[in-house]
């Protein structure tokens, strides 16, 4: 196994965490920030605040993004399973 094969399946590794990272939180963002807002705008500092509705949203987003997470990851690991005997030198 070269380092390059090594720096390849790294690098697709990182690319597949950050995909599947990205819908989770940039939604819990954007609804800290709205909440946040909120806050600022209410002079309500209460810091449990925001937690109920990022719950609420991180579970509508995984339901949403849920099968395409999952495809996203089912292809990787198919293509790095295909790609074993080109690793080994086979």
């Amino acid at each position: 196994m070269t380092p390059e094969a090594v720096l390849a399946i790294g690098e697709n590794a990182l690319t597949v965490t950050v995909l599947l990272a990205a819908p989770l939180l940039l939604s819990a963002l954007a609804v800290g920030l709205l909440i946040g807002m909120i806050q600022a705008a209410t002079q309500i500092q209460e810091m449990t605040l925001s937690f109920i509705p990022k719950l609420i949203i991180l579970v509508v987003a995984l339901m949403i993004a849920g099968p395409w997470m999952l495809k996203v990851i089912t292809d990787f690991t198919v293509r790095l399973f295909e790609n074993i005997p080109d690793f080994i030198g086979g």
